[in-house]
């Protein structure tokens, strides 16, 4: 999927491997796996039931509510502008290289729904990049509900 505006991102569909430690390590996160009763195995089983759908600046994606998706740009300007630098520099990089090239290719951010609750597991940068330059990125939205 795409997102475009004078520059354009290619969303690309993400590894989970690559995101573990946001379920063992991530603080936040911890107790919304306990109230979902989410485990890693659910998780990595489930994943390949998600679907990429784009994800415009607001709290929730149709009647999911999107835990910890900081989507207003007050929230941008406390959690990543004004961030410890090492947290803010993938992001500046992602954004100089997308001024220098005009397109990049990014994995998606990763949203996780379950009980009609959401939760956004990683790319938070990613996602601030598109939404501050006025793209809807797209998401790897995960159903962790049982079939």
């Amino acid at each position: 999927m795409i997102s475009t505006s004078a520059l354009s991102i290619t969303w690309l569909r993400p590894d989970i491997e690559e995101e573990r430690w946001e379920y063992f390590n991530h603080p936040a996160k911890q107790e919304w796996y306990q109230a979902h009763d989410v485990s890693w195995e659910m998780i990595v089983s489930g994943f390949d039931r998600g679907e990429l759908v784009r994800y415009p600046r607001t709290a929730s994606i149709g009647d999911v509510q999107v835990a910890l998706s900081y989507h207003r740009y007050e929230d941008y300007q406390t959690y990543l502008a004004r961030a410890k630098r090492g947290y803010r520099k993938s992001y500046s990089q992602m954004e100089d290289a997308l001024q220098r090239d005009g397109s990049l290719m990014l994995k998606a951010p990763i949203i996780f729904s379950s009980k009609g609750d959401g939760l956004l597991f990683s790319g938070y940068r990613r996602l601030c990049l598109g939404w501050n330059y006025g793209m809807v990125p797209y998401v790897w939205l995960v159903p962790l509900d049982l079939p």
